[in-house]
């Protein structure tokens, strides 16, 4: 809404941008109207499915960007405090309400042991009022929100995990009805819930694993594909990483691998419908319908009254 206000105020004529609020009856509308030609859609697998089939059947050209389990491996060869810093950032940052934060953490080998670092980083982050410019992690988005992350952190101990810290009833001065939780990390197994469900929270789940090749396995063993990143000094693993893993983003030293805007976004598996770019020139040619037009001038009548089926071609 601020966006739509500050466009308003840059003189974007009325009309042109339009923010409706809703859930089934606006997307019902936006699937079933025929002047609409296009959609794109981020968000839930559900809403996703739905509106990616209803559109296609009506005709529209439909991108839908589902859900994500985004992944990180931290190798033992790794810049540590860099890696540290850069995963709590992408882990925890917008309380890890985008579609690429970092949910998920692989530490191979010995990284093992740098987990007691990344906890007290974590503790570290100021939780409070989003528009404080101290605070590192805001509220969730809803009461509901609050109560379904809070329910998978839960899920972790009930199913044989770790909760290595627990960000559950965190207060903060004058919100007493705040929907804020703490950073959280949790060491788990991939048959977890707080695994193999996407949290959309301020939480990290941790996975152990032995090698490179066991971590790969991992990240490729997950339905999502939005991202998935590494952090190691070595370029002969980075470039294993990049070539084996099945992940459209991938960052080496990078903790959230959204290319620049130039750049197609390259999610896939079932983080992604329709096949088509968010942004960059493939995104461009998404909003784009393409006209071809072929035509022929001469300066003289046909020789012939004949008339001729064969496809006509000029040299």
């Amino acid at each position: 809404m601020i966006l739509a206000e500050l466009m308003e105020q840059a003189g974007l004529p009325k009309g042109v941008l339009n923010v409706v609020h809703g859930t089934i009856a606006p997307v019902k509308f936006i699937c079933e109207e025929p002047r609409i030609k296009a959609i794109s859609f981020v968000g839930g697998d559900r809403a996703g499915q739905y509106i990616y089939e209803t559109g296609s059947k009506n005709g529209k050209r439909v991108q839908a960007n589902l859900g994500a389990k985004n992944h990180c491996i931290l190798m033992p060869d790794a810049n540590r405090n860099f890696a540290l810093n850069s995963i709590v950032g992408a882990a925890f940052g917008a309380a890890g309400q985008r579609c690429m934060a970092l949910s998920t953490l692989v530490a191979v080998g010995d990284s093992q042991e740098w987990i007691d670092g990344l906890v007290e980083r974590a503790k570290g982050l100021k939780v409070g009022n989003g528009f404080d410019p101290e605070t590192e992690v805001g509220p969730l988005i809803t009461p509901a929100a609050k109560e379904r992350v809070e329910k998978l952190i839960q899920t972790c101990t009930d199913q044989g995990g770790k909760i290595l810290l627990d960000g559950r009833g965190v207060k903060v001065d004058g919100y007493p009805q705040g929907n804020f939780v703490g950073p959280t990390i949790l060491e788990a197994t991939t048959d977890m819930d707080c695994y193999t469900q996407e949290i959309f929270g301020p939480v990290l789940t941790i996975v152990k694993a032995a090698t490179l090749d066991d971590a790969i396995k991992v990240i490729n063993s997950n339905p999502y594909g939005n991202g998935a990143s590494m952090f190691t000094q070595s370029g002969a693993t980075a470039r294993k990483f990049e070539k084996e893993v099945e992940a459209g983003q991938v960052g080496i030293n990078v903790p959230i691998p959204v290319p620049l805007p130039m750049f197609s976004w390259s999610g896939n598996k079932g983080s992604v419908l329709g096949g088509a770019s968010l942004y960059g020139p493939r995104g461009i040619d998404f909003w784009t319908q393409l006209k071809t037009t072929t035509s022929y001038w001469s300066s003289q009548d046909a020789l012939s009254a004949k008339a001729t089926t064969a496809m006509p071609t000029h040299n």
